[in-house]
């Protein structure tokens, strides 16, 4: 449901961790969880007995018993039916994350929902218990150190079962590489920059090595790719805000606005208008 404000609630945090397991209705106290909104901060979720549902951009996804998945940052999500009876819940900041982590999560965007072996899940259920015990420890004198430590574990054991079902940096061609790099600049200055030659200079490489290397990568051209991003954030701000259709194109970088009305027409079948009044009935 919408929020029927003009911006889309952002959830903070003032630590840079917090990590707990529980029972679904042990965690319905934090009622902003359970509402549409974004965090400024990752979310990892790994659910033991039960299931649940979590909308996320526009999509349902679906946790069953032994699996992980997690939310990142400014994507639009919110808790939905469910019946969890033990799920365990880290939220840590962007920062706190090692570099390598924080690369590999942006490979991985969104991420669907991962089903553990047995195996795997008592691995990472051990990690998680390990992290828990020590997040209680404040009054240890290493306390910071270990906490991050122990949570970048627990992330580190998380990413390598996504990781196996996709290839390792080194077996990707060039063409994929320069796709990732290419992505993960779109994910960060799509409002700015909307011209794939801006992109491919920061890449160092040609527009026409640009576009070869994303459409033999993804079928699709660069330019392709910055209208979806610009296109779904676009979504995101006519479903969950009450920002009109001129305020959008402005907060996304176009003050030529009958371009902006162009461009979501084309990429999505039909105006902003009626997607909007689509998804509100």
């Amino acid at each position: 449901m919408p929020t029927g404000k003009n911006t889309i609630p952002v959830n903070t945090m003032a630590d840079d961790i917090a990590i707990a397991k529980a029972s679904l209705d042990d965690f319905r106290h934090a009622k902003e969880a359970f509402r549409l909104h974004r965090d400024d901060y990752y979310l990892f979720l790994l659910l033991e007995k039960g299931a649940l549902t979590l909308e996320i951009d526009f999509r349902k996804h679906h946790l069953a018993p032994r699996s992980v998945t997690w939310i990142h940052p400014g994507q639009v999500h919110g808790i939905g039916k469910g019946k969890a009876t033990v799920l365990s819940a880290l939220i840590i900041k962007k920062e706190i994350l090692q570099p390598e982590y924080r690369n590999l999560l942006a490979d991985h965007s969104p991420a669907t929902p991962q089903p553990l072996s047995p195996v795997a899940f008592a691995v990472i259920d051990d990690a998680v218990s390990l992290a828990l015990r020590i997040y209680r420890e404040k009054q240890d004198k290493l306390y910071p150190s270990l906490l991050k430590d122990s949570c970048n574990t627990l992330v580190g054991l998380i990413l390598s079962r996504f990781l196996a079902q996709r290839k390792s940096p080194d077996q990707l061609s060039r063409f994929e590489q320069v796709y990732r790099r290419f992505r993960t600049l779109v994910d960060s200055h799509y409002t700015s920059i909307k011209k794939p030659a801006e992109y491919a200079r920061q890449l160092n490489i040609s527009a026409a090595y640009l576009y070869e290397c994303v459409k033999k990568t993804t079928g699709h051209s660069a330019s392709y790719h910055i209208g979806q991003r610009i296109v779904l954030e676009a979504k995101r701000l006519l479903y969950y805000s009450d920002k009109s259709v001129k305020e959008i194109a402005f907060e996304l970088g176009y003050e030529d606005y009958p371009y902006f009305t162009r461009l979501f027409a084309k990429t999505t079948g039909m105006t902003a208008l009626a997607f909007r009044r689509k998804n509100l009935e």
